[in-house]
């Protein structure tokens, strides 16, 4: 046998017994296979997100809103947006997730703040008319846009008025500073969506949206919010904005977020109401 055969006689065992421990490791890791394929960075280029408090377990379970989650009556759709999640992905592949915390119900024919008053049916309202998940979006001044979702009931939709921002905060900055005339201090958080224009600026949406189905489109969505309010966590008050609509001005179809900074505007004295009638805890 010469020195050669030798060495690798000697070597053989040795690789086996290195490739038999390191098969063992990979079969006992707990490190799931794909656990690197599936890391994601935010826009920002963290690796994980540093907005929220809700954002882990919202990325976590993003399985999206489907169709019978729309199909419910107005008030009662405005009511369950409340908590839930918008994503809007840009065309560059980034991500933009809001949480829903004011809307406003907008109840069709018999509506006097409706659009779609009378049950008059026009080009520019269509969507109210389409099945429940359409987006309505429309202009006011002839600078903005506002955001609807129509719902079960003729030419009923919901208006979201504020959204709560969880990731691409610094992209929301930049697209809300962009639509703002002159130079101006930076946008803090709560200002970026709080209101129904300005969470279209700081959303990317547009007339373009219009007609779209938020449960097929590949660039704006709904995924479930993982912290859900309960009735006393609601305010039910009027809507903003409407003019002088009869009784439709005091009728309470807008509903947000108690406590929550992110919403447009606060009913002061319809919250201290609701703290009157709330029973004296006993410690």
């Amino acid at each position: 046998m010469t020195l050669s055969d030798l060495q690798s006689t000697q070597t053989m065992p040795r690789k086996r017994k290195l490739l038999a421990q390191l098969s063992a490791l990979q079969s006992n890791s707990s490190i799931p296979p794909d656990a690197l394929k599936n890391t994601t960075t935010t826009p920002d280029g963290n690796s994980s997100p540093k907005s929220s408090k809700y954002f882990a377990t919202e990325k976590k379970q993003s399985s999206q809103l489907e169709a019978d989650f729309f199909n419910q009556p107005c008030i009662s759709l405005a009511k369950s947006f409340l908590g839930q999640i918008l994503v809007r992905k840009l065309p560059d592949g980034r991500e933009l997730w809001g949480r829903i915390v004011e809307t406003e119900a907008y109840l069709g024919g018999e509506d006097e703040a409706s659009h779609s008053k009378g049950g008059k049916q026009t080009q520019r309202n269509a969507a109210m008319f389409m099945k429940p998940g359409t987006l309505y979006v429309y202009q006011i001044y002839g600078i903005y846009f506002c955001v609807n979702v129509s719902s079960q009931g003729e030419g009923a939709a919901v208006l979201l008025r504020s959204l709560e921002p969880l990731q691409g905060l610094d992209v929301m900055r930049e697209m809300r500073s962009a639509s703002r005339k002159g130079p101006a201090k930076p946008l803090k958080d709560w200002q970026l969506c709080n209101g129904p224009s300005k969470l279209c600026q700081a959303f990317g949406i547009d007339k373009a949206f219009d007609q779209r189905d938020l449960t097929r489109d590949a660039a704006i969505w709904m995924v479930p919010g993982q912290e859900l309010p309960g009735e006393q966590d609601v305010v039910a008050t009027t809507r903003i904005g409407i003019g002088n609509r009869g009784e439709w001005s005091q009728k309470p179809l807008r509903f947000y977020l108690r406590g929550n900074k992110f919403v447009s505007v606060v009913d002061k004295k319809m919250e201290r109401e609701m703290a009157a009638m709330e029973p004296i805890s006993c410690s």
